[in-house]
């Protein structure tokens, strides 16, 4: 007879507090969690640079909801439910069997190499992120059910991009690039190999922190409603998504509710300014228009008195790329008659 394997447990998830150089990410995912009608996270970047381990990480911070994979190979029918359409013809009953959406409520959807999945599949998935409702339909039988959660995709750009269209519909995004610093790559490797080493030790040395982050998360959840938009903070969005160049208007509202998300995190009594710059760079990285750039820091532009650059004509203001007038050097050509023209 052969033997019943014996049960294995997940393995232990990295802490999110123990996360290294991953101040930006960290941050959006947090918001998400705060606030998952933003429209979920879309980290992008190479091999490595612990993407799926920070989406992992995130979902432990709540404790009510869960991590839910999404696989690469999944059936519409299997992400968000399905109906027998044969019990409510027949007996008039509506039997739906949840799906992948419905698991994922007051959890986090994890869909890694997003990029390689079907659009219709995509937009599906940004559509329940978004609303915060699954609704499924089938000649003429319709049901619907909450399913609100992070959504968090995962992308390598060297394995294809994502539609502008279905860019636009996640609420952030967050480039990674590869650590060159040899300081912050040794002490990701002493983290990581400590974390390996003896996972349970490793996790109790940041439960205190773990633990402050999901009380942080509850309490921000508790006052998002209670913060207001000021005409400031609306005026300061929409000067940066016009200087951005984007496309509708589905920035300004993704900025608004991430800086109100932002505000909740920090316990603040107000929705500033301050928290629209901090989250715009997440909203307008991949929304910026193609003619649009960000600006340059204020500490790289001398002043004016100490700038040695030339005055430019006033046909080069805002004109980027413009040169003035250059002497080319010229030099006459003799002129040379066709056979035509010559004399015999």
């Amino acid at each position: 007879m052969t033997p019943t394997p014996a049960p294995v447990s997940a393995p232990l998830a990295f802490p999110f507090a123990a996360l290294i150089g991953q101040t930006e990410l960290q941050q959006a995912l947090l918001l998400a969690a705060i606030d998952p009608g933003l429209g979920g996270v879309l980290i992008s970047g190479p091999r490595g640079t612990a993407k799926s381990t920070a989406a992992r990480a995130l979902a432990e911070l709540l404790p009510e909801g869960q991590l839910v994979t999404l696989p690469l190979a999944a059936s519409e029918d299997r992400v968000t439910g399905s109906l027998d359409l044969n019990a409510a013809l027949q007996d008039n009953a509506l039997r739906f069997a949840p799906g992948l959406l419905a698991r994922a409520h007051q959890g986090v959807l994890y869909v890694d190499e997003i990029n390689l999945l079907p659009d219709a599949l995509v937009d599906t998935l940004l559509d329940a992120a978004a609303s915060g409702i699954n609704t499924v339909e089938r000649d003429g039988v319709s049901y619907s059910h909450a399913a609100r959660f992070a959504l968090i995709g995962t992308m390598n750009p060297e394995e294809g991009e994502l539609r502008p269209q279905l860019l636009d519909r996640f609420g952030l995004m967050v480039q990674l690039e590869n650590c060159f610093d040899a300081g912050v790559r040794q002490q990701i490797v002493k983290a990581r190999l400590q974390f390996e080493l003896d996972p349970v030790a490793f996790r109790a040395g940041y439960a205190e922190l773990q633990h402050a982050l999901t009380e942080q998360i509850h309490a921000a959840r508790a006052r998002l409603n209670t913060l207001a938009f000021s005409d400031a903070v609306h005026a300061h969005v929409s000067a940066l998504c016009i200087a951005a160049q984007v496309d509708g208007l589905r920035a300004d509202l993704v900025m608004l509710h991430a800086a109100r998300a932002l505000a909740a995190l920090e316990g603040a009594a107000a929705i500033t300014p301050a928290h629209v710059d901090t989250v715009a760079p997440a909203v307008l990285r991949h929304r910026r228009g193609s003619d649009s750039a960000p600006p340059p820091p204020a500490a790289s532009q001398p002043p004016a008195s100490e700038s040695t650059k030339p005055t430019e004509p006033a046909e080069a203001e805002g004109d980027w790329g413009y040169l003035p007038p250059q002497n080319t050097g010229l030099t006459a050509v003799k002129a040379v008659l066709p056979l035509s023209a010559k004399k015999p």
